[in-house]
């Protein structure tokens, strides 16, 4: 099952629920970008750490711009690396997106980071998370609604999956499809058969674990959306700050041009 009871996550406790939970990302490391997504309705916004420039404090900034505007801050890290892990939870993410687990014990290694001990390795200390100090307890107590989300981009992790679901403190699966495409040798053919085969044979996995899956979807209409969430997705991520901005943009030069 998923860790924790959702009380001090809203996300966590809609997958611990059965009910899909909707977010974006941010690529563009801006505290406005993070206010305007998040009047939007999204229940969380995951700053991208591996594929944008932001930094650690840019990060904080970010986050700040969602502070009582309703969705969950959240992170994907550098790398699967304890610091990078344990720097942006202090920083105040209330989940983390591994990248690139492919391997039982690369899940064991993403969880001790975010983990206090005796779970696991994550040191504490006063920080942005727990108010400087000011709610330290507190804040050790309500750490076990961290989410931890394991990519699964690589054919091995497709063929590792049961012994990763089965990582305790792995919450679920995050299906990354082109970088999947990519491993499996059809760069950018995501409905190819044999990607099918893996998208199913990780949502099977992920509802025998009683785990949540988790899709990054681009295709943005209501059939689309509907669709992948009648397959079972749950941790659901809607587009990119960055596709947001170029698709308004062009939208507005063809009614103006056409």
């Amino acid at each position: 099952m998923v860790t924790g009871t959702g009380e001090h996550n809203p996300v966590k406790k809609k997958l611990l629920e059965g009910k899909p939970s909707f977010g974006s990302w941010i690529q563009v490391p801006h505290p406005a970008v993070a206010e305007m997504l998040s009047s939007c309705g999204f229940d969380w916004l995951a700053v991208d750490m591996e594929h944008s420039d932001a930094s650690v404090s840019e990060y904080s900034a970010v986050i700040r711009g969602m502070y009582a505007r309703g969705p969950v801050p959240m992170a994907r890290v550098q790398e699967n690396d304890t610091l990078s892990i344990r720097r942006l939870l202090d920083a105040g993410a209330w989940g983390v997106i591994v990248p690139m687990v492919n391997t039982p014990e690369e899940a064991e290694k993403a969880v001790a980071a975010a983990r206090f001990p005796p779970k696991g390795i994550r040191g504490t200390g006063f920080a942005r998370a727990n108010d400087y100090g000011v709610h330290f307890n507190q804040y050790l107590e309500a750490s076990q609604d961290i989410l931890v989300m394991a990519m699964c981009e690589t054919r091995e992790s497709v063929d590792n999956i049961e012994k990763i679901l089965a990582v305790d403190g792995i919450d679920g699966i995050f299906m990354g499809p082109y970088d999947l495409s990519m491993s499996y040798g059809i760069p950018g053919k995501t409905s190819e058969p044999i990607m099918a085969q893996a998208r199913r044979k990780v949502l099977d996995a992920c509802k025998k674990a009683g785990k949540a899956p988790g899709l990054h979807h681009f295709t943005l209409t209501r059939e689309s959306i509907t669709n992948i969430v009648n397959e079972g997705f749950l941790f659901i991520a809607l587009g990119v700050d960055a596709s947001f901005i170029q698709s308004g943009a062009k939208a507005a030069l063809l009614a103006a041009t056409e």
